[in-house]
């Protein structure tokens, strides 16, 4: 039976999908690099969220590894070079925190523009200062996107209601997409012009 290696703190759900999938699975939660390095020659999966770090080193002990799951978006912490040179699958789960990551962007951007932590902060402090954090309206404000993948795209669509501009750029999405989801596709030199407020979607890269 294939083994698998939980090596972050990932929810009892992952433990119990995997289990019925057949598989043996050893949950640890977070571990040290040394450890994680230990004992990955004795299994053919792995799965971790950002915390771990998945080195050339770890990914060339891993004598029996056939593949890196990646719960959630990015796998910008796995070394995808070594794990191609090894023949190692990296996949990633790229729907399990969409929403939480669209939303929890939008939230900020809501708090941003009402100032709601300072006036709460002076809230606190005993004050009603009212005039101070009144803030701006997101009405008739352009929002500039850069990649409007699947986080950029579901944040464009809440700006919708909010009779927003949206307008975003990403090399990769294509113009009928982007009509698709009513986003204008911009150059960066003109999103970074005509935006009110702008934020960042796109994976890190040299």
């Amino acid at each position: 039976m294939p083994k698998v290696l939980i090596a972050d703190d990932v929810g009892e759900e992952c433990t119990r999908i995997l289990t019925k999938a057949g598989l043996e699975v050893d949950f640890k939660g977070k571990m040290k690099p040394e450890d994680l390095k230990a004992a990955i020659p004795n299994y053919e999966g792995l799965v971790v969220r950002s915390a771990a770090k998945v080195t050339k080193e770890i990914i060339e002990a891993g004598t029996k590894l056939k593949i890196v799951g990646r719960a959630g978006i990015g796998v910008d912490n796995i070394d995808q070079e070594a794990a191609t040179k090894r023949g190692v699958i990296v996949m990633n789960s790229p729907q399990g925190n969409m929403a939480s990551a669209a939303e929890h962007t939008w939230g900020l951007l809501m708090a941003m523009c009402r100032n709601i932590a300072q006036a709460d902060a002076s809230m606190r402090a005993g004050k009603w200062e009212r005039s101070k954090y009144q803030g701006v309206e997101l009405e008739t404000k352009t929002l500039g996107i850069v990649g409007l993948g699947k986080i950029g795209g579901l944040l464009s669509q809440y700006a919708k209601p909010f009779r927003m501009r949206v307008i975003a750029f990403d090399p990769v999405t294509t113009k009928e997409r982007a009509a698709s989801l009513g986003v204008e596709l911009v150059e960066m030199d003109r999103l970074l012009a005509e935006s009110d407020f702008i934020t960042y979607h796109a994976p890190i890269t040299e």
